[in-house]
């Protein structure tokens, strides 16, 4: 995934001159992850920078940039580095285009390495969609696959509106051919990754490996599980995902944020609002517990796995069915 994006970014900036990256050590070092590696060797360290360890003057200066003609691409490094950030995002990112009544937009791509399973600690494996979520004017991306990765990313820095993409890191090093010639999915579209009659399973980012781990652990139990993944949490598609739902009678969530308050609670609710005549079983959620993210060593235990999304499903109220 780390390579698919780096495609993304270059193809972009070779596209077009007025795409510039920048954030912590992104330059000469290529980022933590290597995803800009070789980036300020080819178009020059004017387009692709390091900054200062100041997350809040990386994002004002994206926002004085796009103001400007130019489209910025600036990276927090890990997800909860970025709060220092949040009132520039919040305050300022999220609500120009409405300020300003849509006569200056804002086209930039704050890109997030976010949540867990790579044996980090606090402040380096925060889910944190639902705040980025929940901020009106954002639209916010969680790619499952390299494929996805590299389109999703071509889309956002297109796009005349912010975005924050969120990159699972646990998936930086998961190999996957990847045509690069295939048209670029559209943006608050979601994917059906495995149809199913019995039971869907709705995920996105870093727990769509685990919903279709689960559904093929299920099939060997004999149930058929479809996957759902969404792609974009904001736009929201209700389309794919109640379709897929009102095929099925019965719906799982899975995310790794802590479950209160969540993107994971709003999904429950919009496919309760929208198929409660289709469900056979209250939509149940599948995901991190509500603390702060756990030392390495219980981090297997916090994340949501197949175990766990397996007994979600036993718990959809079968024996009624039958």
């Amino acid at each position: 995934m780390a390579q698919s994006i780096t495609t993304a970014l270059r193809e972009a900036m070779a596209a077009d001159p007025t795409v510039v990256v920048f954030g912590e050590d992104v330059g000469p070092l290529g980022g933590v992850f290597r995803v800009t590696d070789g980036i300020a060797a080819e178009f020059g360290e004017h387009r692709c920078f390091d900054t200062p360890l100041a997350e809040s003057g990386i994002v004002g200066t994206a926002v004085g940039m796009a103001m400007n003609g130019l489209r910025p691409v600036v990276e927090m490094q890990f997800d909860a580095f970025a709060y220092p950030a949040f009132e520039q995002i919040a305050s300022h990112v999220a609500k120009f285009g409405n300020r300003t009544s849509g006569r200056m937009r804002l086209p930039m791509v704050i890109r997030v390495p976010y949540a867990g399973g790579i044996g980090g600690v606090e402040h380096h494996c925060d889910s944190s969609e639902a705040y980025y979520a929940h901020t009106a004017g954002l639209t916010v991306l969680a790619p499952a696959t390299n494929a996805d990765a590299h389109g999703l990313l071509r889309a956002a820095i297109a796009y005349p509106d912010p975005v924050v993409f969120l990159e699972p890191k646990r998936h930086y090093f998961t190999k996957e051919e990847v045509d690069t010639t295939v048209p670029v999915p559209p943006i608050g579209r979601a994917v059906v990754r495995r149809p199913g009659v019995d039971a869907t399973l709705i995920a996105y980012g870093p727990t769509v490996p685990v919903a279709l781990a689960a559904a093929e652990e299920a099939a060997r139990e004999g149930r058929d599980l479809g996957v759902v993944d969404l792609r974009s949490i904001v736009p929201f598609d209700d389309e794919t995902v109640c379709a897929q739902v009102r095929r099925t009678g019965r719906a799982v969530v899975v995310a790794e944020a802590p479950g209160f308050a969540s993107v994971a609670s709003e999904i429950a609710a919009r496919v309760s609002e929208r198929c409660f005549h289709h469900l056979e079983a209250p939509v149940r959620r599948v995901t991190g517990f509500d603390v702060p993210y756990p030392p390495p060593k219980l981090e297997q235990h916090h994340l949501p796995g197949v175990d766990r999304v397996l007994d979600a499903v036993d718990s959809l109220g079968w024996e009624d069915a039958a």
